[in-house]
């Protein structure tokens, strides 16, 4: 029997689409506001989002349950890797920007979908800054983050034909370029908080800001500033989350995909259960006994 990640149903589409879109106001709404706006009390919208985000992640994972059947098992697999994502984080933050759990994240997305994918994304990330006292303003955009990488990988073509090496090299590129991407997001929340109080705008005759946010500055001004804060600040560490993600996966990914695929096919998230009467009722059985099948996904 082969294994198919957990479908989108409407009801999970939705749900992940209100969440996306309000991450995406509450993280970029600086670049588009004038200068007179409070933009250095940024930081103080963390709370509201987090109280925002919370719920929504449950929404998603009612929303699916829905959809697909989803049960005790589904929900006891997303807490192990979880778990283990969020073990992984610390044996390699901090030096390099070497995290492991990445690589975990996009195997799991692969194979269990976009949907199971956000919710273990956000909620791998939420333990992991428990773990290691993390905790913080940041921690929101992180959670976004991760489960907006997380569902890219359950969002990857082929689901169920692509195998092998393609399939790996496929996952690899994906976790390089997201990786990057990643570390954008979370950096536009920092470099916003940063600059937020810096001079009075290009246009305005102020301080030009440098590679720092400048309020009131038009969209593009600013985002080349962003650039090159991500190139002066962060690229390192990006590069190093990259790498680590792309040798992993190619070393390890196989077996690693196998025994999700494996574990999934165990739990039988999606198993659809048809009653058929025998064709010839066997000596002595009644006539309205029924078998129970489970067609192969």
């Amino acid at each position: 029997m082969s294994v198919r990640p957990v479908r989108l149903g409407p009801r999970s589409v939705a749900a992940l689409l209100l969440v996306s879109v309000i991450g995406l106001i509450a993280i970029c709404w600086p670049l588009f506001a004038d200068a007179g706006s409070a933009v250095t009390t940024h930081a103080a919208d963390a709370p509201w989002l987090f109280a925002a985000l919370l719920p929504l992640l449950i929404a998603v994972v009612v929303a699916t349950i829905a959809d697909c059947g989803m049960d005790a098992k589904a929900v006891a697999m997303l807490g192990v890797l979880a778990a283990v994502g969020a073990a992984l984080r610390p044996l390699g933050a901090g030096t390099a920007g070497l995290e492991p759990m990445f690589f975990l994240m996009v195997l799991s997305g692969r194979v269990l979908g976009p949907g199971f994918g956000f919710v273990l994304g956000s909620v791998t990330m939420f333990a992991s800054a428990l773990l290691t006292g993390g905790v913080g303003p940041w921690m929101p955009t992180q959670m976004l983050a991760m489960g907006w990488f997380t569902m890219g990988a359950g969002l990857l073509p082929g689901p169920q034909r692509l195998r092998g090496r393609a399939e790996l090299l496929m996952l690899s590129v994906y976790g390089f370029a997201a990786a990057f991407a990643y570390g954008t997001v979370t950096n536009l929340y920092g470099w916003v908080t940063l600059g937020g109080g810096g001079g009075g705008g290009s246009e305005a005759g102020g301080d030009s800001g440098g590679i720092f946010f400048v309020p009131g500055d038009p969209a593009p001004v600013n985002l080349a500033r962003f650039l090159a804060f991500l190139v002066a600040t962060s690229l390192g560490w990006d590069l190093g989350r990259a790498v680590l993600t792309v040798v992993l996966t190619l070393t390890v990914g196989g077996t690693l995909l196998k025994a999700l695929r494996r574990a999934t096919r165990r739990a039988n998230f999606e198993a659809q259960v048809t009653f058929q009467g025998p064709e010839r009722p066997s000596p002595g059985e009644a006539p309205h006994r029924t078998y129970v099948t489970y067609e192969p996904e």
